[in-house]
This record gives structure tokens, sequence and C-alpha cells, in this order.
């Protein structure tokens, strides 16, 4: 039924993906597949160990993909969890990362020199750049310059939070701006004149949360609009409804749903736990679900 959220049905998607590699789909998301496969704990480590990029000293999106810092990330995230940070060569590790620091303060990407304010978390000295990036209304783009995203919105305000310096944000004029991303039909856009797209039910969500203000949109309409979204036959979620589904915007819309309290689902916190960074620190203050 389009009203409800088909778990299993998702979970076999999900697991399915990796099984056939002379399908084309397997190799559109090759990129993904760091984040997104349904292994057993030893698989999944041999795969990520795969990636690793013994040139540069980083972690890769799959075999053979140049490291990259958000991989990188995603590597040590997942070894974490499962218990198996041994397998990381930490001092090589760090020094790909800092390689990848600018002077302004910025990070870039890779060795290519990709700048994106995504890369930005948690590093002190990063705050000033936050701030060049920080828009007449209220929101952040990817660097200096560049107009408002939400998912820019997401990594910028996330920093700043877990930096403690919220105190940067116009967080009433940002509230109003993300709160502006939902449509007539209860999806959200990343950015004005867009269209909807269940991922950004993760981005917007998330920013939301931080500051307190998801009671700004209408949380009702946005459950419905990600679950009219699915594919009830072979499972997965899709950016809007009627296309095909795939592990991204599966994997964003039920975080989603997550965040708005969707029974059946895990509680997720908006910047903890999205991160893979459980142990060791305190969820930011908000009520259950955000909501």
């Amino acid at each position: 039924m389009a009203n409800t959220l088909d778990i299993p049905l998702h979970v076999k998607y999900i697991q399915s993906l990796g099984e056939n590699k002379d399908d084309l789909v397997y190799h559109m998301t090759a990129h993904l597949r760091m984040n997104a496969d349904a292994l057993d704990r030893d698989a999944m480590i041999d795969f990520v160990m795969s990636c690793w990029d013994e040139e540069a000293g980083g972690f890769g999106s799959h075999p053979d993909h140049d490291a990259h810092l958000l991989s990188t990330l995603s590597a040590i995230q997942i070894l974490t969890i499962q218990g198996a940070t041994d397998r990381l060569d930490v001092p090589r590790v760090t020094k790909f990362i800092l390689s990848l620091q600018q002077e302004s303060g910025i990070f870039s990407g890779d060795q290519w020199g990709e700048i994106d304010t995504r890369f930005l978390f948690y590093v002190e000295k990063t705050v000033g750049y936050l701030r060049k990036c920080r828009n007449f209304d209220g929101g952040f783009g990817a660097r200096e310059g560049a107009e408002s995203h939400a998912a820019q919105v997401y990594v910028c305000v996330g920093a700043l939070a877990l930096l403690d310096r919220l105190d940067e944000i116009d967080q009433e004029t940002l509230g109003w701006w993300l709160s502006e991303r939902q449509l007539p039909n209860g999806g959200l856009n990343g950015r004005p004149e867009k269209l909807e797209d269940v991922c950004y039910s993760f981005w917007v969500l998330s920013s939301l949360c931080t500051l307190n203000k998801v009671a700004w949109i209408n949380s009702d309409k946005l459950i419905e609009f990600i679950l009219s979204a699915q594919d009830f036959e072979h499972g997965g979620i899709a950016d809007r409804p009627g296309d095909q589904a795939d592990v991204f915007h599966t994997n964003f819309g039920l975080a989603g749903l997550s965040l708005l309290g969707y029974p059946g689902l895990e509680d997720l916190d908006p910047l903890i736990e999205s991160l893979g960074l459980r142990k060791g620190w305190t969820a930011l203050p908000r009520q259950a679900s955000c909501m």
C-alpha cells in the first residue's frame, strides 16, 4: 500500500544490488557501494580494504577509484563500526587528509583539487571559511560565492554545530529558507524553482532538526511523499513517484522517515549517528526523532 513503508522489500532490494556484476545498475552505482552494500561483516571489511589507494594513502569509493576524502570518511566509519580499525594505516590516512587542506581553511576532496564545503567537518580553522560561504538568504553554498543549496546547508550547519558555533548562523532566516523548500505535494527541493526530490528529506530535515525547527514544515505531507516514491514491485525508493528506485534515494528516504519518527525504523541523530560516530559522542539535544 502506498501509505505504508515496506521494510522487508527494501532490505531485499539493497541486498540484491551487488549480486549481478553484469547488471548495468551495478556499475552505475559503483561509486555508492562503499556506503550501501548490505554485506556480512567479513565481506564488508574485505570490500572496504579493496578500495584502499596505496599510492595516495586513502580510500576510493570502489576498487581502482582514486582516493577521496568522502570515501575515506566512509571507510573509517565502517571499519570503526565493525571493530576493524586495526586494518587502518592511521599515519598514512592522517597524512592524506592533512595534505588536502588549503591555506584558506577549506579542504579539497582529492589530489586534483575539488573544492566543496562537504569536506569541512570537524576542522576548527574552517569556521572563517564557512562564514564566507553564508548567503543573504541564510543558506550556504558549496564554496564562497556559490548559491545556497540544501545539501551544502546540511554540511555547513553540521560542521558549525559540531564545533559549537551555531552562533555563526542566522537561524530564523535559514529556518525560513529551509521550510520554503517544501512544495505543495509535500516533497522538498534543494534550491528554489527545482523539483522535489526524496534525498532532500534528509538534507533539509537534518538542518531543521539541528535548528529545532522541524515544526516549520508539514511532516505528514512529507511522509506521504516519501512513501509514494517506493517501488512496490522490486523494492527501493526513487527520487520521486514514477521514477526508477536507486540505493541513494532509498538510503536518504529511510533516513528522512527515521528523523520524522516513522514506526519500525531506528532513531537517527541528524549529526552523530548519521556519521557513524555513536561511541564516545553525545547526541545534540533534540526531541525524539526531531518531532
